[in-house]
């Protein structure tokens, strides 16, 4: 570690000293609702940053750190209610899990940017496009406003005399980046900025495809030695961390701060390269939340990238979760994605796919519940089901008829306009309308959660019900409806006696494969709203908790209240055989049909990672995933006395990282009911 110091500040939080609370005084001017919704953000975001205070800390090179917070809102209560109750309001209704084009504008400059927004305002004038000229006015107000602040910065370090900042101030922002410092410094601007402005789950992208350029020339120019850019890339890595808790998510850290690394580039070929090592090794050191790492990988990838990667999960953050190009390109390119575009492809906040600067895809719009469709149509439909094969018809339907209920809540989708996100974005500034209406990708994407429990259910019903008779109808019924009572012998011998998806049986994997293309199916050749299609998925989100509480007991010895296992993973008291018997079962069924994100899950008790024999035997089983066509994997060393000692003692464990869904987070600062899911998933040993 070079700046053990400014690690220090961050740990301790002593940089929040310098914070205060948002001045509201003049707040009447963006809450005004004869203003367009645009000029409001602007004008917010201008007064924020007009109440910044230029901060440096010890040793720091990459500058920019919020000193203002609590960010209001730009409607009243009254209007607000209005757009609710006649629009579809995703979350919090602002832009979310999208990934910017920094590249363009980090290479451009944002000088470039505003000249280019000035000639579309003087056409847009020209044709009397009135909705135009306001979009176009606010995004150059939003633009000088982050200008302005990156010149306060400057002015502060001469100063104090900071010579090094303030030589990059003079270039970035205004101008494009011409060095590897000049180019991170310009990226934090870039983000800070969106998050200032309100977005959030503001994804990074691939970070080491677009910033690999200027540490290579400043290398090759000798203008930069590979510890001085360690140290750069340090400070910048650090720079996710100062503000990150004033950002949005369901619990601290789960803030979008995804890095994408590795991959392949637009002409297929292998783009892993010297920053992408660095950038795991970085991560390592630090063992910080966030930046949150994935890997782009294929059945081409050398052993040696599986390797370093491994070493990075031995830290317990939960990095970094891996892609298979393999899968995920063609996948991709079937929902209609360019085979450019799809070679492009990064993660949102957790795991879902989408496309830097093109795409304006929400792919966490909704979900579907596989146990949700069985419990309905078991308590409709069992009884009268004469086969199993007759059963699972009436479950086809209710699936369809479950994931049309989804859509049809898509109705009139609002969002907050976002005029300097739209700067960031491919040709929105020239087309100076809304995101979601003016990119390349419109796409709404479904998780699917539960499907193992759902997948073990029908086993149930399969090898019981309708094949040895052993169970009937009616007592599986009431054991749904009634949680087990009375049925000991029945819930002992569904949960603990019967194959599990996970334990590689074919019947079970077949089930779960069935339900994964009927999910496809029942998307495919639907179209949303924007013109974009539908995409499933097999992530869970927090939905693996939210869910399970809707629902009774589950067939398959699940009682009611607990919970289904995370992401695309086995049931969390499913003792599978092994690591690969997992994997076995997981790359199983269509992937690449349900191709929006969400990972198969596992946890390796720490000691696996002791010996260099422990991280090599993971690395070939991540290896073995992707050469058997797994799409989306994400591994964690745990360690259950360990999480159980922190739950009692808190104070012990403030620095405590763990995996939760598609992000990391200190788990004392967890709910317990994350907590408690993380201790009862499965610990694989050596």
């Amino acid at each position: 570690m070079y700046n053990t110091e400014l690690y220090e500040i961050l740990l301790a939080k002593k940089h929040h000293a310098y914070r205060k609370p948002f001045d509201k005084a003049n707040e009447s001017a963006f809450t005004d609702p004869k203003v367009p919704a645009e000029k409001r953000m602007a004008i917010r975001l201008a007064q924020l940053f007009a109440q910044e205070t230029p901060v440096f800390l010890p040793g720091q090179k990459i500058a920019f750190i919020r000193t203002v917070t609590g960010l209001p809102g730009i409607y009243t209560d009254a209007e607000w209610a209005e757009i609710t109750a006649r629009h579809f309001i995703h979350e919090l209704g602002y832009l979310s899990n999208m990934c910017a084009d920094y590249a363009a504008t980090i290479s451009l400059g944002l000088d470039a940017r505003l000249e280019e927004a000035k000639t579309r305002l003087e056409i847009a004038k020209a044709e009397n496009d009135a909705e135009g000229i306001s979009f176009l006015e606010s995004a150059i107000c939003s633009m000088g406003t982050v200008l302005t602040l990156a010149d306060r910065y400057l002015a502060a370090a001469e100063e104090v005399g900071l010579t090094d900042i303030a030589a990059t101030l003079r270039v970035v922002p205004h101008k494009g980046a011409t060095t590897f410092r000049e180019c991170l410094q310009f990226f934090r601007i870039l983000h800070y900025s969106l998050w200032a402005e309100g977005e959030y789950h503001n994804t990074i992208g691939r970070f080491d495809q677009f910033a690999y350029p200027y540490l290579k020339a400043d290398l090759d120019e000798g203008r930069i030695t590979k510890t001085e850019a360690e140290e750069l890339l340090e400070d910048f890595f650090l720079s996710f961390n100062w503000d990150s808790d004033q950002y949005i998510g369901v619990q601290l850290g789960d803030n979008g701060q995804s890095m994408m690394l590795g991959g392949v580039n637009e002409d297929g070929e292998d783009s892993y390269n010297l920053l992408s090592g660095m950038c795991l090794q970085t991560c390592y050191e630090l063992k910080l939340i966030d930046p949150k790492i994935n890997l782009r990988v294929s059945s081409k990838s050398p052993f040696n990238q599986y390797l370093e990667a491994t070493h990075l999960t031995k830290a317990g953050l939960g990095f970094p979760q891996y892609s298979n190009d393999d899968v995920v390109i063609p996948g991709l390119m079937r929902l209609g994605y360019s085979e450019k575009d799809a070679r492009n492809y990064t993660v949102a906040a957790c795991w879902e796919f989408i496309i830097p600067g093109v795409a304006a895809d929400i792919p966490n719009i909704g979900a579907l519940s596989y146990p949700k469709v069985f419990q309905k149509a078991a308590y409709e439909h069992l009884m009268e089901s004469a086969s199993f094969e007759d059963f699972l018809e009436k479950l086809r339907l209710t699936l369809f008829a479950e994931t049309k209920a989804i859509r049809d809540t898509v109705k009139d989708l609002y969002i907050v306009p976002a005029p300097f996100y739209s700067v960031l974005m491919d040709g929105c500034v020239a087309r100076a309308r809304d995101i979601g209406k003016g990119s390349r990708y419109n796409n709404f994407g479904i998780h699917g959660t539960g499907l193992a429990t759902a997948a073990d259910s029908l086993e149930v019903l399969r090898r019981y019900v309708f094949g040895d008779g052993s169970v009937s109808k009616e007592e599986i019924l009431d054991a749904m409806q009634n949680d087990f009572a009375g049925q000991d012998t029945l819930l002992h011998k569904c949960r603990f006696e019967t194959p599990k998806m996970g334990d590689h049986d074919e019947h079970v994997d077949n089930l779960a494969a069935t339900l994964m293309n009927w999910f496809a199916d029942s998307l495919e050749g639907e179209k949303n709203e924007r013109g974009g299609v539908w995409r499933a998925g097999t992530g869970s989100a927090m939905f693996y908790l939210r869910h399970a509480e809707e629902l009774d007991a589950s067939p398959d010895g699940r009682r009611k209240g607990e919970a289904f296992g995370t992401n695309y993973s086995p049931s969390l008291y499913a003792k599978s055989k092994g690591p690969f018997s997992v994997i076995q079962s997981f790359t199983h069924g269509p992937v690449n049909r349900v191709i929006n994100g969400g990972p198969l899950t596992m946890e390796f008790h720490s000691t696996v990672f002791r010996t260099d024999e422990g991280i090599e035997q993971v690395a070939k089983l991540v290896k073995l995933f992707i050469d058997k066509g797994g799409h989306q994997l994400q591994l964690n060393s745990v360690n259950r006395e360990r999480l159980l000692d922190a739950q009692e003692h808190p104070e012990n464990y403030r620095n405590l990282i763990v995996r939760i869904w598609g992000w990391s987070a200190y788990f004392v600062e967890l709910d317990k009911a994350y907590q408690d899911h993380l201790i009862a998933r499965q610990e694989f040993e050596q």
